[in-house]
């Protein structure tokens, strides 16, 4: 059975009406036991009440699975074509924006930039068009970094199994792919073009656990949907996964819409408060899960979040293509909140008590041979 099946028989009015009807001890209940059969209560309104408690033992139970590391990784964009037409997006195909795409060496030398700064882990974005940027595309890109970076992943357009063992033996180790939104009837009126299919987008995801990927990484956009269903949909989504493809690490995302162009206002935004809820939330129930936060949060909230369960943050970042060697025309898919630099990031995570590591992976470890090196 597919995600997309077990999603359509989810009864959300029971769900609602057991969230609704939950006591105070039934929810503390629930969240010291963190048992998979008590998720909805997680994101209950009772709940909101036991944030304090909810917090600690999610810090607590971080460093126990994690010790107290917080690994950074930088996006490397790609590409800003896209066939979609997503109201939310910077990228979208109506958008007026000067598209761009970059060449393999193009790519290294942002890289490069990378590089120097002390990035080992690196994530690969483009926007969703093969056409203009494709898998064979990728293919070189991630085959020309594998001797540099231990860690490579990709935020890109969905694909099928055949292309993805092709970037999986290149070096790419990580997918990332966002549902954007897990109700079914608002994201039809959200999306226009290939994305439109709901369904095709959480098959691409099973096709990497199938390819066997390292992390498979979820998340949905928040301010898009009422964030208490979304967060018990990413919940069932990552427990669906870590059951399916055991092989795999499951890694949370909690991407909130930031101004992009367009103008798109969200029409339910999360609070830092509910963010808040949803990262320690999934932490008591997905013990051994990545939970990252980006830069499109604000350095004050990245830098009280960094101690209560997340294992992975972005610095440093820029969303254009290009955008690291200099300020890029291409336009920006959507405004960094945090514009620290990855330094001061790094600094900020050991104020915080934890300990910013730039590498917690050897590509060595998981192939016999050994990684190429650039220009090799």
């Amino acid at each position: 059975m597919t995600f997309a099946d077990k999603l359509r028989a989810v009864d959300w009015r029971e769900i609602r009406a057991r969230q609704n009807a939950a006591t105070r001890d039934q929810t503390a209940a629930a969240i010291r036991r963190a048992n998979p059969n008590d998720l909805p209560l997680l994101f209950a309104r009772a709940a909101d009440e036991f944030l304090e408690e909810m917090a600690a033992r999610a810090a607590a139970l971080t460093v126990r699975r994690f010790g107290k590391v917080v690994q950074l990784y930088a996006p490397l964009y790609l590409s800003n074509y896209c066939v979609n037409d997503c109201v939310y997006c910077g990228f979208a195909r109506s958008r007026h924006v000067v598209r761009r795409r970059l060449s393999v060496d193009e790519a290294l030398a942002e890289a490069d930039v990378l590089w120097r700064e002390g990035f080992r882990h690196i994530l690969l974005v483009s926007g969703e068009a093969p056409g203009a940027f494709s898998v064979d595309d990728l293919e070189a890109v991630a085959s020309a970094l594998a001797g540099r970076f231990s860690g490579i992943g990709i935020e890109v357009f969905p694909t099928d199994i055949g292309a993805y063992r092709r970037l999986e033996q290149v070096g790419v180790d990580s997918l990332t792919l966002y549902q954007e939104t897990y109700d079914r009837e608002l994201y039809a009126t959200l999306h226009n073009g290939p994305k439109a299919d709901f369904d095709a987008r959480l098959a691409a995801m099973e096709a990497g656990g199938e390819t066997g990927f390292r992390t498979l990484g979820v998340g949905a956009l928040l301010g898009l949907a009422n964030w208490r269903d979304e967060a018990l949909a990413l919940a069932l989504h990552g427990q669906y996964l870590q059951k399916r493809f055991w092989r795999s690490r499951v890694a949370f995302s909690f991407p909130r819409l930031r101004p992009a162009a367009g103008g798109f206002a969200p029409p339910q935004p999360a609070s830092d408060r509910d963010l808040t809820h949803m990262i320690v939330a999934l932490r008591l129930a997905f013990p051994d899960a990545e939970i990252v936060i980006s830069t499109r949060e604000p350095a004050a909230l990245r830098d009280r979040l960094a101690p209560l369960g997340v294992t992975r943050m972005s610095a440093g970042s820029k969303t254009s293509v290009g955008g690291y060697q200099a300020e890029s025309a291409s336009g920006d898919q959507f405004a960094v909140h945090d514009a620290r630099s990855p330094a001061e990031v790094a600094s900020a995570i050991a104020a915080a008590g934890k300990e910013p590591v730039w590498k917690d992976f050897d590509e060595g470890l998981r192939r016999e041979e050994p990684p190429r090196k650039l220009g090799e």
